[in-house]
């Protein structure tokens, strides 16, 4: 059975208004400034350790192919990853951002990275996602992918994917747990992560 995921919106605009909920509008919520304190200690977090691309936008790293990019989930090391595909244009995606934000400031000085997967539309990078990532401050924490065979990779994150986005994938080692719906709290993510640490 094939996947489908939210930017199914690039073939059929239509029916991706009632795919995954993410035609929904963010809410005023998930756009609001962090304070200053808050943005400079993420500004001071650990940036992602990404894999070599050709294509940078702004500080953005940009791979046009999953197989690029699929060395972040095989890392072997005493890192705990925790890996989130989301996109401007999906409203669930948005609210979810401040538990992220959160968790980016929080892994400071431990051994976790937290890397943010973007799957806007390509024509939609410079206009949507680098105003997002400037007014939150996430560069070196963000990666675009503009890949869309879905089907081709979607089972290469977890077999549990069914194609919706948000997507969380959080790993240490062997160990590895798959959030196939947006996060609700800070303490549903802080949990997710302690079981994989454990």
């Amino acid at each position: 059975m094939r996947k489908t995921i939210c930017q199914t919106a690039l073939v059929l605009p239509i029916a991706a208004l009632v795919f995954f909920s993410c035609n929904a509008q963010p809410s005023e919520e998930g756009s609001s400034a962090k304070p200053a304190a808050a943005a400079e200690a993420r500004q001071r977090s650990a940036p992602v350790s990404w894999p070599a691309t050709d294509t940078s936008l702004q500080g953005i790293p940009v791979y046009e192919d999953f197989s690029s990019i699929e060395a972040l989930f095989h890392r072997d090391n005493d890192t705990t990853y925790v890996i989130n595909f989301w996109a401007t244009w999906c409203a669930p995606c948005i609210k979810e951002m401040p538990y992220f934000e959160q968790l980016i400031e929080d892994s400071k000085g431990r051994k976790m990275q937290v890397v943010l997967i973007s799957l806007d539309f390509p024509r939609q990078l410079e206009s949507k996602l680098l105003p997002f990532v400037a007014e939150r401050q996430l560069v070196g924490h963000v990666a675009a992918l503009t890949d869309g065979r879905f089907n081709d990779w979607i089972d290469k994150v977890s077999p549990e994917w069914g194609g919706a986005i948000p997507a969380t994938l959080i790993y240490r080692a062997e160990r590895s747990e798959f959030l196939g719906k947006a996060v609700k709290s800070m303490d549903e993510l802080q949990a997710a992560v302690q079981r994989v640490m454990q």
